[in-house]
């Protein structure tokens, strides 16, 4: 039998992952048609990995067997090697990843998958070592073995490729739930979800679950809040603050620098893994931006602003976008390998090394636990060990000094740091994770009230808008790298990228941004919603046709697609002629039996149901920018489903943003809500009742009040009902 594939194809690729990969001898080939085509025009199976340029592990099992002449001439020989980027590809992801999981009761990343040639699994598993170890098979065993059944046993494998593709298509792909059930669930659901969460939530050190490693899990923080805010449950707040802190406080965090690792491996968040995503520096603060807002705790709003100056240095490109990762390796200067954490870690001679005076090397070793055993390898990930008060008693100083000489260290010992060998920085640009990143500028620059985060949020939105959508057939692509632009859009591109595009209106008042995001709510319409089965895929229609079509509505590492959708088509549906509120209900309808089933890991769309049943939280505003008074007003306070509605002050000036929105008439939240007196006017609405409109924001607040309260205010005939 001839080789089936000549040479490695990767070279020809952008996304830096598979780049990685360029150079081994493995005959790498991109998930492709031509690849697919070699596996069936030879009959042989595939061998498909999957990771992303960021995974320790992946490089890990690189260096061990994809570098490797023995391995790569047994891959070459009998299998087709596929490699994929789980960043430019979640759909391929997705689907072997359900089927790992269904399989093996757990997953991971490097994924490790073998297939028929039609792509049907029958193998899978995550890292192996070249050579089997402490129980687990080697890699070179596992592809012997496969290769045998492959040739002697082929209708085995085959038998059990077809069971394990329907397992995955019952799990990714059906909707079991009755179609056209009664109701949508109740906000009970989710309470339910709350409750989960604190039953697992860990009460010493923070964040969820009973051992290591600890994840941000920033959905079930956003559920114990609203929860919170709906009853007033006070354990709901304590969990919030004991996770946020931990977060904060903790190795997850980059004192030094700013920002949020991925994980940390134990229990205590002493030690991530180093890599940082895009995608936890959007969630993690958008959490303590309500945290924030429910506590008033000014360090949560410090570590949001650190975080987004660090999104803003690095891992921002020069003309807008947000960049994906930071590896977690870098070269250590001392050894010249890459290692993990090598940028991050300290002793305390190179803490004194910097910093000199020996008072403050000392306030800082004991503020962040730099000690000379270590925490992470015999060096420190910094973590906050001692607080301010106890470090002013101990050295004897006033609290405010301690403060100043803390700040000073760390920006000397950040200058320091700069100068060792920076870890690797992924550059895809990928539209859905700019588009939480997005949202989380633009609520930011609500909150906070910093008109920089605005620009910054407005500036992504832009240079995404402007390199993969594509107005003329309404389509989003999902990657852009150095002018290469790949992918078709996934569920999640669309649904981050419009929340983030009506969260730019709410910050700015730009009505273009409000088009874009209607614009790509219609495309969910026509490419992701199936009307028979009342559902909403994660692939559109028009896409490459898979052995399964899945659906993404678990929280994973990212917010569910699809609960993000529902929620984003519930804020969107009083501005558009198309009714995207009944689409919400009958997707939370057909799922209703998983979210009271298991609530917990479908926490956003529990929100989406508790969104539906309340209402939004309407604040329209007649005037011809929305006054900075009532802006931070409203903002402070912790209002989960309020939507800025700014509108111009006439009917005239509605009439031309109509045209630009491609409306027929005034939409329901602007509908009759001119301003009054030539004055900036506020109307505030929920549950289809409005306030009298009013040009003070106090009495705006205290009918809010009254409402939430169930008192009932004074109908006037300047009430807006609709």
């Amino acid at each position: 039998m001839t080789q089936p594939t000549e040479r490695n194809r990767l070279e020809e690729e952008q996304s830096p992952y598979l780049r990685q990969h360029a150079d081994n001898p493995v005959n790498w080939q991109p998930w492709d048609e031509r690849a697919l085509e070699t596996a069936r025009e030879h009959d042989v199976p595939i061998f498909l990995s999957i990771g992303y340029s960021a995974c320790h592990w992946c490089h890990v099992m690189e260096d061990e067997s994809f570098a490797d002449e023995e391995v790569a001439e047994e891959l070459n020989e009998h299998f087709v090697p596929i490699k994929v980027d789980r960043e430019e590809r979640p759909d391929v992801d997705s689907i072997y990843m359900t089927v790992c999981q269904l399989v093996s009761g757990g997953g991971g990343w490097p994924l490790s998958a073998w297939l028929t040639p039609e792509g049907k699994p029958f193998y899978v598993g995550t890292y192996f070592p070249k050579e089997s170890k402490r129980g687990q098979p080697g890699f070179l065993d596992v592809l012997e073995s496969l290769r045998n059944s492959w040739e002697t046993d082929r209708d085995e494998v085959e038998n059990r490729a077809d069971q394990w593709t329907a397992a995955a298509r019952d799990q990714l792909e059906e909707t079991p739930d009755a179609v056209g059930a009664a109701e949508p669930p109740s906000s009970e659901v989710l309470e339910r979800a709350a409750d989960a969460a604190l039953r697992s939530a860990d009460r010493q050190y923070g964040g969820f679950g009973s051992g290591g490693p600890k994840f941000p899990q920033p959905s079930r923080l956003h559920a114990l809040a609203r929860a919170y805010d709906r009853t007033g449950r006070e354990e709901y707040l304590e969990v919030i603050e004991e996770s946020l802190g931990a977060m904060a406080d903790g190795g997850l965090y980059d004192h030094v620098g700013g920002g949020f690792h991925r994980y940390c491996v134990d229990r205590d968040w002493t030690v991530p893994h180093f890599e940082k995503m895009l995608y936890d520096n959007a969630e993690i603060p958008r959490a303590l931006l309500a945290g924030y807002q429910l506590t008033g705790d000014e360090r949560y709003a410090g570590v949001v602003a650190e975080t987004l100056e660090f999104v803003s240095r690095e891992l921002t490109h020069d003309e807008g976008g947000f960049f994906s990762t930071l590896d977690a390796q870098s070269e250590d200067p001392e050894t010249g390998e890459r290692e993990e954490g090598a940028f991050y870690v300290w002793t305390p001679d190179e803490v004194r090394a910097v910093l000199e005076d020996e008072t403050d090397a000392d306030l800082f070793c004991k503020r962040f636990d730099v000690t000379g055993s270590g925490n992470f390898e015999g060096r420190n990930q910094p973590n906050i060990d001692a607080s301010i008060p106890e470090l002013a008693d101990r050295f004897d100083l006033e609290e405010n000094e301690v403060r100043d000489r803390l700040e000073t260290a760390r920006e000397r010992l950040f200058e320091a740091r700069e100068e060792r060998p920076r870890p690797t920085r992924d550059e895809k640009v990928l539209a859905s994770w700019n588009g939480l990143m997005i949202a989380t500028c633009a609520e930011a620059a609500l909150v906070l009230g910093e008109d920089d985060y605005a620009e910054m949020a407005v500036d992504a939105l832009e240079f995404v808008r402007e390199r993969l959508w594509d107005p003329d057939d309404r389509r989003l692509f999902r990657r852009y790298k150095d002018d290469d632009v790949a992918v078709q859009g996934y569920l999640e591109d669309y649904a981050f990228l419009a929340r983030a595009a009506l969260g730019c209106y709410e910050a700015t008042g730009e009505v273009d941004h409000l088009a874009f995001a209607l614009e790509l709510a219609r495309t969910i319409e026509a490419e992701f919603w199936d009307e028979d089965r009342e559902t909403i895929y994660f692939t559109p229609e028009s896409g490459e046709s898979l052995v399964t079509r899945p659906q993404e509505l678990n929280d994973q590492s990212t917010p569910s697609a699809a609960g993000i959708a529902v929620e984003t088509l519930l804020a969107l549906d009083g501005f558009a002629d198309e009714d995207f509120e009944e689409i919400a209900a009958s997707v939370l309808e057909t799922r209703a039996g998983r979210l009271e089933s298991n609530p917990l890991q479908h926490a956003t769309l529990c929100l989406a149901a508790d969104r539906l049943e309340s209402g939004a939280l309407e604040v329209t505003v007649a005037a011809d920018e929305l006054p900075v008074e009532w802006r931070d007003r409203f903002a402070s306070r912790y209002l989960p489903d309020r939507l800025f509605a700014l509108r111009p002050p006439t009917e005239e000036g509605l009439e031309e943003w109509l045209d630009r929105l491609a409306l027929e008439g005034a939409p329901a939240v602007w509908a009759g809500r001119e301003a009054r007196d030539d004055e900036p006017t506020l109307y505030v609405c929920r549950n289809r009742t409005c306030s009298p409109p009013t040009h003070d924001v106090e009495d705006a607040l205290a009918w809010l009040e009254e409402s939430s309260t169930g008192e009932e205010g004074v109908a006037t005939e300047d009430d807006v009902p609709f």
